[in-house]
């Protein structure tokens, strides 16, 4: 069962299956709570594996039937599956089983969703829909037979046979149990053709639920420039007769890599100018991206077991992030990666879940798809091309896909691949993979003799992942500024291997600013007393700059927040002639505009040696962002209106960009009119960018009651836009009524508690809400604890992944520790709470 006792798995006691499964048929017959499934797997004996029992997984499953060579048997039934005695042969295992769809609410194995039937097995659903055995190192090829009164009947790989009520797919390539995917219901799908560079023909299509036509496009036109970018940036060509996406109401992930049949969160695919924003379409278009890349680097070479997730993660969101920088504006991309990644996994690998980007154990397999797993895993690929070169790079890729094609790998045959191209020792990078914790490094400049000197040295904080953490190899990207802003030094890698070290620049007649970390070339935290005044200014470095401006903001709100100084005169003159330069994209502008996170400043304090107060830090962003919109002052009106689109909607970087300037100038703008120009904005906006925008600041500027009103009204019926609604309202709440906002829509009739992102837009609105979660009475975080329990029966994935909002407990006072404690003891002691939740909530109150 889900709910039993946590039991630790190690890396270290990994075997492999006794068996090989040669070949799966599957037979479904459908029914909401009598499912029949049956199955044929040929199965062989592994001749390198260890003696070892029979064991198939299965969970919830009534069996029926069990038959070996067409003879019954009876196997031994465990809580997480079966033994029997098997043939030291060959030998073909059939059984039966049935399983209950629509009462399967933690949305794992086969489930229902307003009617459809669908799936997800990773990472291990599987074993809910039959008895097989369920882990990524065991591969077969697949056909599946599916009968139901359903129009749309699909699964993995290319039709076999289609008649009313029956469909037979055949799935050619070997693939794990949890890549299946079923998926039966009344959609409509909207059609599209790739043709591969091969010259195949490849159908593509969209499933959606009736009403949902118009959204389509979008996400069409991804796969398309995914399928391209693919074949020409990796050599990757498609390998099926045809591409299936499904857009899904109720999932609790983004969205599902399965072969063929790409199973989405509808938030994830659909799309239109009316209900989406610019980010929801760069999203989009990033979601079908890292799918669709997983065709390679998940499916045709997959995971030998779960401590190997960063294999394919990692690798393939670093894939798709170099998708979106080619489709969109790098140095925008870039930057916002590493907002994403220093406020959601820097805070993991700060805390009581840090783990190596390949734990060396877990008890269970769904907590560790973490921001450590993906976005770290990703810096890791990117920090191993920065230090083998573009070129050797795509030699060491090619040779992993031609080497590796077919198999279930390991970090280790990854990292040869690069050794045997390069003929590089990759055992020191390999710690990347293998050590807990975010390295600091620290930067000292000496300058004489027109000579400077950059010394470095490397730390790495303990923790219980990892208790002595051993240096790094950390690419260090670096240039010199002149006095003039000219670039004294293009950016040149530095390779730190020791705890310190140092490098020399010589023939410097002026002391020139050094650049350094360019482009953000590694997951470290720098602390280096750099002239960012100057960098602000002149830095030829679109990341650095934006870094020094950023710091420049971080350490004005330190200084306010801990002494009580004034927002600092030198960010302010460099912001303002920053973002009034029409020369540079708007969008970078845009961001130049952001401050740091709140949470980010709370952590800063708390390294520091400070306990962060949230009201105060939340005063000080307030009174920053005060003197930002009267720093702009008069200029505000003419950046607004210089950046409104006057051609018609198009969700590109260039409109985008655009749009972003201008709602970063509206919000600003709203400080000085009290949201007249937002009122103006709301009346007249023709799409949701602009729409839900102008929603914003009326609601900050408190004038937002009859347009929230008004937009429930208009868009009521449209589920994806009220998630948008649901969230808006507690994160833009007043700190001191963001729990009971948050409260009050949990009793409104369309808070479907079920749904995860109804749920998620609710409640993880109110965890990013800093100060208002983190308020003094405790009722942000009693009413998040009231609600996991209510979940947790449920849905016991989404219920861990929430629980992560107090993962940062210590850094606060005696008073607020002690009641986020207490909430996380009383979800701990409930009874029969899900492993789930007990695993996270453990390591969190245990650190």
């Amino acid at each position: 069962m889900r709910d039993a006792a946590p039991q630790t798995i190690y890396l270290k006691d990994y075997t492999a299956f006794g068996w090989h499964a040669q070949s799966v048929a599957l037979e479904f017959t459908l029914d909401p709570h009598k499912t029949r499934v049956r199955s044929r797997i040929a199965f062989t004996p592994n001749p390198d594996a260890p003696a070892q029992d029979f064991f198939l997984h299965g969970e919830a499953l009534a069996l029926i039937s069990a038959k070996i060579d067409g003879q019954d048997v009876t196997p031994t039934l465990t809580d997480g599956g079966l033994t029997c005695a098997v043939p030291a042969a060959p030998f073909i295992w059939e059984c039966e089983v049935e399983i209950d769809p629509a009462n399967n609410t933690a949305l794992e194995g086969l489930y229902m969703s307003n009617g459809m039937y669908c799936t997800q097995c990773e990472a291990e659903g599987f074993r809910k829909i039959t008895y097989y055995p369920d882990r990524p190192d065991v591969m077969s090829v697949f056909t599946v037979t599916i009968n139901g009164p359903h129009p749309v009947l699909l699964s993995n790989g290319n039709p076999v046979t289609a008649s009313e009520n029956h469909a037979e797919w055949h799935d050619p390539w070997p693939k794990p149990a949890y890549l299946f995917a079923l998926v039966a219901g009344d959609l409509i799908a909207h059609e599209g053709q790739f043709t591969t560079k091969s010259g195949r023909d490849v159908a593509l299509n969209l499933y959606v639920r009736p009403g949902d036509e118009g959204k389509c496009a979008f996400g069409m036109q991804a796969l398309k420039d995914s399928m391209k970018w693919d074949e020409d940036v990796y050599g990757r060509e498609y390998d099926l007769d045809l591409f299936n996406i499904v857009a899904v109401d109720d999932f609790n992930m983004g969205a599902m890599e399965n072969k063929g049949l790409n199973i989405f969160n509808s938030s994830a695919v659909l799309a239109s100018q009316a209900t989406s924003t610019d980010l929801n379409f760069e999203r989009i278009e990033a979601i079908i991206a890292h799918e669709y890349f997983h065709n390679w680097t998940g499916n045709r070479i997959t995971c030998r077991d779960w401590f190997q997730l960063c294999l394919k993660e990692g690798l393939t969101v670093f894939r798709d992030s170099q998708f979106t920088s080619d489709m969109r504006s790098a140095e925008v991309k870039r930057i916002g990666d590493v907002i994403d990644l220093r406020g959601r996994q820097f805070a993991e690998d700060q805390g009581p879940l840090a783990h190596p980007v390949r734990p060396e154990s877990f008890q269970e397999i769904n907590n560790f798809y973490t921001a450590t797993v993906y976005e770290k895993g990703a810096e890791v690929i990117r920090m191993l091309k920065t230090l083998v070169g573009d070129q050797a790079y795509a030699d060491a890729v090619a040779l992993y896909f031609d080497r590796h094609d077919g198999q279930a790998c390991t970090i280790e045959d990854w990292l040869q691949v690069f050794e045997d191209t390069t003929g590089r020792d990759l055992s020191q990078f390999k710690r990347w993979y293998s050590q807990a914790g975010t390295p600091r490094l620290s930067v000292s400049e000496t300058y004489a003799d027109e000579t400077l000197t950059l010394t470095f040295n490397q730390t790495t904080p303990p923790s219980a992942a990892t208790a002595d953490p051993q240096p790094y190899v950390i690419p260090v990207a670096v240039g010199l500024i002149g006095a003039d802003g000219d670039e004294v030094l293009p950016t040149t890698i530095l390779e730190m291997t020791q705890a310190e070290q140092s490098f020399t620049f010589s023939n410097l007649p002026i002391r020139p600013a050094a650049s350094i970390l360019r482009g953000f070339s590694a997951p470290v935290v720098l602390a280096h007393d750099a002239d960012n005044a100057h960098l602000l200014a002149h830095d030829t470095d679109s990341f650095n700059r934006w870094e020094a401006g950023r710091t420049l903001a971080r350490n004005a709100l330190l200084g306010m927040i801990t002494k009580g100084t004034r927002p600092d005169p030198a960010y302010l003159d460099g912001i303002y002639t920053l973002v009034n330069d029409t020369t540079l994209d708007p969008a970078y502008r845009a961001l130049m505009l952001g401050l740091p996170s709140q949470s980010e400043l709370a952590n800063a304090l708390h390294e520091a040696g400070h306990t962060p107060e949230p009201d105060i830090i939340h005063a000080a962003v307030e009174t920053m962002r005060e003197a930002l919109a009267k720093k702009l002052g008069d200029a505000l009106p003419e950046l607004y209106a210089a950046n409104q689109v006057s051609d018609s909607y198009q969700p590109d970087a260039t409109q985008s960009g655009a749009r972003a300037l201008g709602n970063a100038a509206l919000s600003l703008l709203t400080r000085r009119d009290a949201g007249a120009q937002a009122q103006a904005q709301y009346d007249s906006a023709d799409n949701m960018t602009q729409q839900l925008a102008a929603l914003a600041n009326l609601i900050r500027a408190g004038r937002g009651d009859t347009a929230v009103k008004a937009f429930e009204t208009q868009w009521k019926d449209d589920r994806l836009v009220m998630d948008k609604w649901f969230g808006l309202q507690v994160i833009e709440a007043d700190p001191e009524d963001a729990f009971e906002v948050a409260a009050g829509l949990t009793e409104h009739p369309d808070f479907n508690w079920k749904n995860p992102n109804r749920f998620r837009a609710v409640f993880g609105s109110l965890a990013l809400h800093h100060a208002g979660f983190h308020h003094a009475s405790g009722a942000g975080y009693a009413l998040l604890a009231d609600w996991l329990i209510k979940l947790d029966p449920v849905n016991p994935q989404t219920t861990a992944r929430m629980c992560s909002a107090f993962q940062t407990w210590k850094r606060y006072d005696t008073d607020r520790q002690s009641l986020i404690k207490a909430q996380v003891q009383r979800i701990l002691a409930t009874p029969n709470l899900s492993r789930d939740t007990t695993e996270m909530l453990s390591r969190i109150i245990s650190a």
